[in-house]
């Protein structure tokens, strides 16, 4: 028997429905920006082959009433992970559906792999009121080999490094589980949450790093090494020789970060011992704090200046802690525009990224989906 195999524009269209952003042939055309005969071949052949199923009908506003569409065996429930620093967020999404219940729990990455995710699983276990999970997922905040499963070289999660995430996860949670890195998953989860989305998009990830990710057709682009976006690390005439925790001198890290703002409030003698202390500080309008987080706007804008004359982007969504303050924003959108090429820029969108807190559980949520739905087809 031949397996019919699908196509990269079938692979979309299977994407927007399992993620929940899309149940109709016309909200399909909407959001790929596809002609409706189009979406109609390629939702029949994912028809033909059992990857979707057609529901009763929905409610209609005027007109034919839409057949609703989803993943073939489009049930269960998702468990998805948000590893910070100091603290774990933790999401229940139904398959295909929105992210329904959440919690943070604080964590210790020096605790190491097993303790961390034993700590998440039992969570997740506790969120989905004991209900076994249909698949899980976790963001990682460092560069993760998806091939492995596993954060390579991360900066700040000793212990962690080359040991296989997906498997120990999938493990403790009893189901297939899928590793992203978290700035990728922040991105994927912004690039779906705008329609019409671009080509293209970057999304920066500002908190106590900053990390970026990439999005191309759909699809996060990870580079030969997968490590594409690690923007963090770019060396800029502002650090000097400072050093950075990568082993490097002179990275953005070193003045653009959270930990960067926390370092240098500290040295003129303030009471700070985290991103969201800075964060309070400039929302009170703290002379100081206000100035520090303009200066790590424009140090961020001029490296994105390069990205945007190299990749020219749609849209660059900018999230994280930092990018909740104006100030920063408003910094990282002039020096764009002022530094990059006025061709590069005349449809570029610059906007705070729309998901808050939870975009990248719905990015890892959309990629479990993803990873589901390839199952599903063989």
């Amino acid at each position: 028997m031949t397996r019919t195999t699908t196509s990269t524009a079938e692979n979309h269209v299977l994407a927007v429905i399992g993620s929940g952003r899309a149940r109709s042939r016309r909200e399909i055309s909407d959001v790929l920006g596809l002609s409706a005969s189009t979406v109609s071949q390629h939702v029949q052949s994912l028809l033909a082959q059992r990857l979707v199923e057609e529901g009763t009908s929905r409610d209609s506003t005027g007109g034919r009433r839409p057949r609703e569409l989803r993943l073939a065996g489009d049930t269960g429930l998702l468990g998805v992970i948000d590893l910070g620093g100091a603290h774990a967020r933790l999401g229940i999404a139904p398959r295909g559906g929105g992210i329904v219940r959440t919690a943070e729990i604080p964590i210790s990455l020096d605790a190491g792999p097993h303790d961390v995710l034993a700590q998440c699983a039992r969570e997740l276990s506790a969120l989905a009121g004991g209900t076994p999970l249909a698949g899980a997922g976790i963001a990682l905040p460092g560069p993760v080999d998806v091939t492995s499963h596993s954060v390579v070289s991360p900066s700040r999660m000793p212990g962690w490094n080359g040991v296989d995430v997906g498997s120990l996860l999938a493990d403790l949670v009893g189901a297939h589980a899928v590793v992203e890195n978290d700035a990728n998953a922040m991105a994927i989860g912004e690039h779906f949450a705008h329609t019409p989305h671009a080509v293209g998009s970057v999304t920066i990830k500002a908190g106590t790093a900053i990390g970026a990710g990439i999005v191309i057709d759909g699809e996060v682009y990870r580079g030969a090494a997968g490590a594409a976006g690690d923007i963090t690390h770019t060396r800029v005439a502002a650090a000097h020789e400072r050093p950075c925790s990568c082993g490097n001198r002179g990275c953005l890290e070193t003045v653009s970060s959270g930990a960067a703002l926390v370092r240098l409030l500290r040295e003129s003698g303030r009471d700070v011992a985290t991103t969201a202390d800075v964060v309070d500080l400039v929302r009170d309008a703290d002379p100081e704090a206000t100035a520090l987080a303009r200066t790590a706007g424009r140090h961020l804008g001029e490296v994105l200046c390069a990205v945007v004359n190299f990749f020219n982007p749609g849209a660059i969504c900018l999230g994280g802690a930092l990018s909740s303050l104006e100030p920063f924003v408003s910094a990282v959108r002039g020096q764009v525009y002022e530094g990059s090429h006025p061709l590069m820029t005349r449809d570029l969108r610059i906007a705070p990224a729309t998901l808050g807190a939870d975009a990248i559980l719905v990015g890892v949520a959309h990629q479990v989906n993803e990873h589901l739905a390839r199952l599903q087809r063989g």
